[in-house]
């Protein structure tokens, strides 16, 4: 298949083009920075914004599939306003832009956000844990609003059109680069640290299985599904963290094993026969420092994020 990636020199973007490119695809990688000026990489670059509807129109033309994962991917590095509408219109560019050039898949990179207890300004929390796709969804804050916007745009390109949709929620992404500093913390915390999302997270190289899974897969219409390891950050028991973080409050729901993840990838599986293989345990050590093997691949620049880079490069 001819695959366009947005969002491409991110970490999710590029760890989806090494997997693109593994699986023997054709990809064209898009972003907005720019390119190298010199003879092509193993994968062709094209730098465009993509809330442009022109330059979404110009790129988009002779690709069986899109994976959207353009887009600011954080509520609070960026003023309200910029989030949704750089979000927002990406997303839209992009989708109109696939209609007109008959491209007949589209993976749209959506949120664990999106229900709303994850940024609320009047706080909330998730009705059950294990959280998966048939929790309510009432967002408060632009990050998501932008997220789930994106969802409702999928909805409407599948009723007007022939185009079928994927939209991903991915919980906290996690990769060689960044594991340490974000998890690490938690793993020494010993499950004091409270989550909205119930301590979920999920390993860059797995979600980007999934996405390789959505694109190919023969679905109809527009599925939703969340994307999340098997297991939490602490590695601790699920059920009695969240008695200890919000007692009673959060009803439970059965678990496939002790540690589980607070986010169920049940339909992912289902659907599109996704299971997540890595955790923090493979990248970590019990302290929650890198191990020596993962810290000599980083350094190698042999992670599925530096290898998606360098073919663009």
């Amino acid at each position: 298949m001819r695959i366009l990636v947005t969002g491409a020199r991110g970490k999710l973007g590029a760890a989806t083009l090494d997997v693109l490119l593994r699986a023997g695809h054709e990809v064209t990688a898009v972003d907005r920075l720019p390119p190298v000026y010199e003879r092509a990489g193993q994968v062709r670059y094209i730098q465009a914004d993509l809330t442009d509807a022109g330059h979404a129109a110009a790129v988009l033309p002779g690709h069986d599939a899109v994976v959207h994962a353009a887009g600011i991917p954080s509520p609070v590095k960026n003023p309200p306003h910029v989030i949704l509408q750089t979000n927002l219109m990406a997303t839209y560019a992009t989708l109109e832009a696939a209609e007109r050039a008959g491209v007949r898949r589209f993976v749209h990179i959506s949120s664990e956000t999106v229900p709303g207890f994850s940024y609320p300004t009047r706080y909330f929390h998730a009705a059950y844990a294990p959280i998966d796709e048939l929790h309510p969804v009432a967002p408060q804050d632009t990050y998501a609003l932008s997220k789930w916007f994106g969802e409702l745009l999928m909805d409407a390109a599948v009723s007007r059109s022939d185009i079928t949709a994927v939209s991903i929620r991915p919980t906290w992404i996690q990769w060689e680069g960044n594991i340490e500093r974000n998890v690490g913390p938690i793993v020494r915390a010993r499950g004091e640290d409270t989550s909205a999302s119930f301590w979920s997270y999920v390993v860059v190289d797995d979600l980007a299985e999934l996405l390789l899974a959505a694109v190919t897969a023969e679905t109809g219409g527009h599925e939703v599904v969340y994307a999340a390891a098997s297991d939490n950050a602490n590695g601790l028991p699920l059920h009695d963290l969240v008695r200890r973080h919000f007692g009673e409050a959060v009803r439970l729901r059965p678990v496939p094993r002790p540690d589980a993840s607070g986010i169920s990838c049940v339909k992912a599986d289902k659907l599109l026969g996704w299971v997540p293989l890595r955790g923090w345990r493979d990248m970590l050590d019990a302290e929650g420092h890198l191990l020596p093997v993962v810290r000599d691949r980083l350094a190698a620049g042999e992670t599925a994020v530096q290898r998606g880079l360098a073919a663009i490069s």
